[in-house]
């Protein structure tokens, strides 16, 4: 049976890849479609980094296991040796103030090894999550800079191009996909971003997730304001 409470990344990248061939049927030659392209093999290796993520480190978790062997068995011996120990004269305080400050400390030192081995597999995830949600933002930024260009007002001809006014060939039906595009392409760099709290409560990743989908969001309501333009120009209101 279907999960339908967590993305499911196969079904993810199956969507970017067919978002890509669907650009390459329309734009062929268009810089949007080698984009498309990138994003694919992002999404592909999203895949694999959020299954890795999902993975316990086997020697960490080996070495925590060490660590408390040692510990016991440092208790223990200790403990022996002093009840073992032949005495001429009763145990004094003092001594006994001594055994237990040097039992603690060994728990004490050893703890602190336990716990920073334990925090080490989190740092380590959470800085290859971060490498990657970082790549995510910047491939966010550069399907910006595709749609920047792509003024809707030029393409149905009210405004009169300049000699520095960007070359661009579109016709309006054909920017409405193009800007389309775009923003699917937006939407699925923060759907790629958010698969990585699937297997993830890191404060830190859940906070760069939510600014990613908060960049993509405002990125694609900049491009539906140039959707609902291009619309008005097609589909002009009758005044009465």
């Amino acid at each position: 049976m279907a999960d339908y409470s967590q993305l499911n990344p196969e079904l993810l990248v199956a969507t970017v890849e067919k978002l890509s061939v669907r650009i390459g049927e329309r734009f062929p030659q268009a810089g949007l479609f080698r984009v498309s392209q990138h994003l694919c093999a992002v999404a592909t290796e999203s895949h694999k980094r959020v299954t890795e993520s999902a993975r316990q480190s086997l020697w960490i978790r080996a070495l925590i296991g060490l660590l408390l062997v040692v510990l016991v068995i440092g208790t223990v011996m200790s403990i022996s040796a002093f009840r073992i120990q032949p005495r001429s004269e009763p145990v004094t305080w003092l001594e006994l103030v001594q055994a237990i400050e040097s039992g603690i400390n060994d728990i004490v030192f050893i703890g602190i090894g336990v716990f920073f081995l334990a925090s080490l597999e989190n740092r380590i995830r959470r800085r290859r999550i971060l490498k990657a949600l970082h790549e995510l933002r910047s491939l966010a930024h550069v399907i910006d800079m595709h749609q920047l260009t792509k003024d809707p007002q030029r393409a149905a001809g009210v405004l009169l191009t300049t000699p520095s006014s960007p070359s661009d060939a579109l016709t309006p039906e054909q920017l409405l996909r193009y800007l389309d595009y775009c923003s699917e392409m937006l939407s699925l760099v923060g759907k790629l971003a958010a698969s990585y709290l699937q297997h993830s409560d890191d404060e830190v990743v859940l906070s760069t997730v939510d600014e990613i989908e908060g960049l993509t969001t405002g990125l694609s309501r900049k491009i539906w304001q140039k959707l609902m333009i291009i619309h008005a120009g097609l589909n002009p209101q009758t005044k009465p």
